[in-house]
């Protein structure tokens, strides 16, 4: 599950990117950009051993 987080993350980031290359409003890319990051967290806390 935490590639494919990574995956997602990186694609977020990828289409925030071109958000900004397009000249979207500053709103859009930073919720992007907030997903992005999300998904990245969402993957490293995946990798956390812990007792379930």
């Amino acid at each position: 599950m935490a590639p494919a987080l990574f995956v997602l993350a990186g694609v977020l980031v990828g289409g925030a990117w071109s958000l900004h290359r397009q000249g979207a409003s500053v709103g859009v890319i930073v919720f992007v950009g907030l997903l992005a990051l999300m998904a990245t967290a969402g993957g490293v806390l995946w990798l956390v051993p812990g007792d379930a």
